[in-house]
Order: C-alpha cells, then structure tokens, then sequence
C-alpha cells in the first residue's frame, strides 16, 4: 500500500504523506519520499516541489514509534541513515522546495519540513516542535543541525531540551516558519489550493526556475564550506544560468522594457 501520493500539475510537484491517523513515517515511507524526490528531480516538467500531509489535522508526527520500538539497533541505524540521506538529496535538489504546514508538525515531522526551503503554516493548524527528548533520544533526523541555523544555538537547544511545543505564530516569530496564513489570505481557497497557487510564482513564465534553484543551491551548498569556496559555488552557478536561454531572455526584456517571459531553460 503507498504510503505518499506523488503528483505533477502546473509545474509543481506535490509529495503527499498519506498515513492516517497522523502521516508517521515507516522505512516504506521514507523510500517513497526517496523515489518521490529523485522523479521531481529529473522531471524537466517539474520547477518547484511541494510536501504536504493528507487530511488536515497533520503535517507528519515523525517516525512510526511502534515502528522504532519493534526493530533492533542495528535496523534503526540503518533507517536514520536513509532519513538523513532522502532529506539531504531533498535539501540539495536544485529546485524551490515549500512544505506545506496543514496540520501538526513534530518531531520527525517538522525534521522533513526543516529540510524545505519554505515552510508555510495554516494558522492555528496544530502543534510545531521537536519532542524527541520526552522519549529519551534526540532529534536524529538533521533537526539538531537544521534547527539551529534557523533559529540559533542556544534557542535550538532551549526547544530542544524542554521538548516544548509551540504554535504555528510563535514558530513563525522566531523565524522557523516562513509565513502563517489565515482565512484572509487563503480568500476562500483550502490551504492546499492557496499554496499551489504560491508555489506557481516560481515556475515559468512568471520566474527564472533555473536561477531560483541554482539561488537556493548556492546558498545550501555554500552554508557547508568555507567563505572562499562558497563564492567559488556561487560563481560556477552564476556561469551555468549565464548559459541559459532564461538568462538571455531576461536580460533582452529588461532593455528592452518589457515583461520577461521564462520557460525554464
């Protein structure tokens, strides 16, 4: 039975976590999400990616504990190992990645959402933390690491070592959710309708796909070296848009004073 649903539309690939009640994920799961991630990556078609929980009550509530309590240490290493590495080809995909906060979204959860580019929250949709130390281990999906680039060292630690939950408002205010957004934004669309809507922005015609993703390359892949080689990441990426045809495109309707028309390549 597939536990995610991966679907293509208007440029934007859609990985949904799809196990009731509260979208945790198994070893199939993360595979899913592996595959899931690896086609978007390929899909000349594809130009953003978008993850999202199934129903509206949860984003994902991390691993399957039943999961982790029936398996040996040797199987949970390797398990962590896989996570580590799907999250990371997710973070280095050269394409904007927007979890979509729908529901709650903890502990593994909001390690999935950490390793997006974008987090964008429905107001009052549920509970963001990361509460692994309540069950005696640590966030051993890259949240101890991505956690505190996004919102410090000592109040990465502070969230982690108290376990605490917080709201999707106060996330946002320190920085860990991008934006929250209320029935006034949403206008009458479902939450999942208005960030498809959002996440179209950055596909042709209306942005640069390739520069957005080269943007959000140079940035994920220079946070891992020092300052010299990060302008060396930036400038090999600078000279691969130059070799585009939306680099052209853009720079000729500038003077000549137009609208640029993007496709993506």
């Amino acid at each position: 039975m597939a536990r995610t649903q991966y679907t293509v539309a208007d440029g934007v690939g859609t990985i949904e976590l799809n196990d009731p009640p509260a979208n945790t994920y198994s070893y199939e799961m993360m595979r899913e999400i592996d595959a899931a991630v690896l086609d978007a990556r390929m899909d000349r078609s594809v130009h953003v990616i978008v993850v999202r929980g199934a129903g509206d009550r949860f984003f994902c509530a991390g691993a399957n504990i039943r999961m982790l309590t029936e398996a040996d240490p040797d199987w949970k290493y390797y398990f962590c190992l896989h996570a580590n590495e799907t999250l990371n080809r997710l973070e280095q995909t050269p394409k904007l990645v927007i979890a979509a906060l729908n529901g709650h979204c903890v502990g593994g959860g909001l390690e999935v959402a950490l390793a997006a580019d974008i987090r964008l929250a429905r107001r009052d949709a549920g509970k963001i933390g990361l509460p692994e130390v309540l069950l005696g281990v640590l966030p051993g999906t890259g949240g101890t690491q991505r956690l505190g680039r996004l919102v410090g060292k000592a109040r990465a630690i502070e969230l982690m070592v108290t376990g605490r939950l917080m709201s999707m408002d106060e996330a946002h205010a320190l920085g860990l959710v991008t934006e929250v957004w209320d029935e006034a934004r949403l206008q009458g669309r479902s939450f999942g309708e208005a960030v498809h809507t959002y996440a179209r922005q950055f596909t042709p015609p209306h942005r640069a796909s390739k520069a957005v993703g080269r943007i959000k390359r140079a940035v994920q892949s220079g946070l891992e070296t020092g300052f010299s080689k990060k302008l060396a990441i930036e400038r090999e990426l600078q000279q691969l848009l130059f070799e585009s045809d939306d680099a052209r495109e853009g720079l000729a309707a500038n003077l000549d004073k137009r609208p640029a028309e993007f496709r993506g390549k």
